[in-house]
């Protein structure tokens, strides 16, 4: 059953669907496949005939480790970067944002997000700012509650003592089937104002299927938890479903929508998302031949992948793999791939849980050593810094 937290206002709602249209082409409305609005004024290069064009960027790229950015952090998952330039990690296992400065790796415990209740997968997982974050000061967090998944925000008051400077949560959307494996749990604001959550069908297959639920979905909803202006099904959160575990969303620069997803003994895969489509579990497990599901862009052997974060930058998509302990890199033409995937950092950190975009060719990359099911080394787990093209 779908829960919704509250009624959304006249005000809001009418806010919601202009901004919608704000992000439409002819051929959707709202962020996926169909946008063609740049954010931040920017635009696609427009050829002579006057046809929209898009670089590709060169088949191969390359990547460098600048700095350790902080160390010692216990199964870090979420990560969102401050206007300053400082960070908040959330920990899974125990509930926890950490504020990590930029320039000196300096960590700082805000506090402790009540309710959460970690078993296995399950814990503190994704974080976001909220769009209006410096007039509200609000922390979004996915995490696993004693009865479900769901979304909750906290206001962070750096004026108050460390340890106790979240406020306590305020529930936005609940409901989410919880189990001991495929939670999901990131989020995202989106380029149209909107919260993203990857979800899981928490080991339960049928539900990936099933609209009705929220499970195996990637939900679309208000900063207030209903479901969004323009969603593709009526009265309902669901944006795509069909999926196993989704913890990676990531928007490219025409606002097209792109998620990691996990797969089970044979193929992850990077997909492309269109508001409606289903992309196939548990019928499907990588691309296959049934016209009613959607493909991905590109698909791995487990081994080499079990995708979580993922990251845009310059026409690339870069994905952390957990069992796979790499970086990968996923160049761009629209919404293809341009060339076969690259691989980097093969090992040399070990799992990697989140990948974020730090501007111009960088990223923040977490590293996932703690979790239960990696082999922690001295330092671990840690925030790296990374120069990539």
């Amino acid at each position: 059953m779908i829960v919704q937290r509250r009624a959304v206002s006249a005000v809001l709602t009418a806010a919601a669907l202009l901004l919608t249209a704000g992000c439409s082409s002819g051929g959707g409305g709202i962020p996926g496949i169909g946008g063609n609005t740049v954010p931040n004024g920017t635009a696609p290069h427009t050829a002579a005939s006057g046809r929209v064009t898009e670089p590709t960027p060169p088949a191969k790229g390359s990547v460098r480790v600048l700095r350790t950015v902080a160390e010692g952090l216990k199964t870090p998952w979420g990560l969102a970067p401050l206007p300053d330039g400082d960070l908040l990690v959330s920990s899974r296992d125990e509930g926890t944002i950490t504020r990590i400065d930029g320039k000196t790796g300096q960590k700082t415990e805000l506090g402790t997000v009540s309710g959460v209740s970690p078993a296995g997968e399950g814990g503190l997982l994704g974080i976001a700012l909220s769009p209006d974050y410096a007039s509200d000061h609000m922390v979004y967090a996915y995490f696993t509650s004693a009865s479900d998944n769901r979304i909750v925000r906290v206001r962070y008051d750096d004026q108050k003592p460390p340890g106790g400077q979240l406020s306590a949560p305020d529930t936005v959307f609940k409901g989410i089937p919880k189990g001991y494996v495929h939670n999901g749990g990131r989020i995202a604001f989106g380029p149209d104002g909107m919260l993203y959550a990857g979800t899981g069908e928490s080991g339960r297959r049928a539900l990936a299927q099933d609209k009705r639920s929220l499970g195996g979905k990637i939900l679309r909803l208000t900063p207030e938890g209903e479901p969004a202006p323009g969603n593709p099904f009526p009265d309902s959160p669901v944006y795509s479903y069909g999926h196993r575990n989704v913890e990676g969303l990531a928007w490219d620069d025409r606002q097209r929508l792109f998620a990691s997803e996990f797969g089970q003994d044979t193929w992850d895969e990077l997909n492309a998302i269109k508001p409606g489509d289903n992309y196939g579990w548990p019928d499907a497990e990588g691309k296959s031949s049934n016209p009613a599901f959607h493909n991905p862009v590109a698909q791995w052997h487990t081994d080499e992948a079990s995708p979580s974060g993922i990251a845009y930058v310059d026409g690339v998509i870069w994905m952390a793999a957990l069992k796979g302990q790499r970086l990968w890199r996923i160049p761009l033409k629209g919404i293809q791939a341009s060339a076969a995937p690259q691989a980097f950092l093969t090992g040399k950190y070990g799992r990697l849980r989140t990948v974020v975009a730090a501007g111009g060719n960088k990223v923040w990359l977490v590293t996932s050593n703690t979790d239960g099911r990696g082999s922690p080394r001295k330092g671990d787990d840690r925030v790296l810094e990374v120069e990539v093209t």
